[in-house]
């Protein structure tokens, strides 16, 4: 992607997207996730392609009469951490910029690789989760 690229989907991001914490499995924690929603396909379409990750989903809409078909473009687990790195510096919005670094300097420092953690390992993880859903 080149910088204009970057800056233009950390704009779309700041605007209409959110970087979260979702647990994806019931026995796990909840792990990074980027989205964002939008019922024009061509701009999701767009940045999938330039970020060549992540899937797009067509969300259910029952009164056609009133309202667009909508669409959310979803990047979860390490491919989420590899693309807020690429956009972070680029982010607007302070609450944004500060979960994109949250995530890209602190999230694998207290994730398990195997999945098991020890007491202190769950602490530290909770911890994270804590401080993360602070930001506003």
């Amino acid at each position: 992607m080149t910088s204009e690229e970057k800056a233009y989907i950390a704009g779309i991001i700041d605007g209409e997207g959110s970087i979260m914490l979702i647990k994806f499995h019931n026995n796990q924690f909840p792990a990074p996730c980027v989205s964002i929603s939008s019922s024009t396909i061509e701009l999701l379409e767009w940045i999938k392609s330039k970020t060549a990750v992540g899937i797009i989903k067509g969300k259910k809409n029952y009164n056609t009469e009133k309202h667009k078909n909508s669409y959310t473009y979803v990047v979860k687990y390490n491919t989420a951490i590899n693309l807020l790195k690429e956009i972070e510096p680029y982010l607007i919005i302070n609450s944004k910029r500060k979960r994109a670094k949250l995530i890209i300097e602190n999230y694998k420092k207290v994730t398990s690789r195997n999945g098991r953690y020890s007491k202190e390992m769950r602490k530290n993880k909770e911890e994270f989760y804590q401080k993360f859903i602070s930001i506003n």
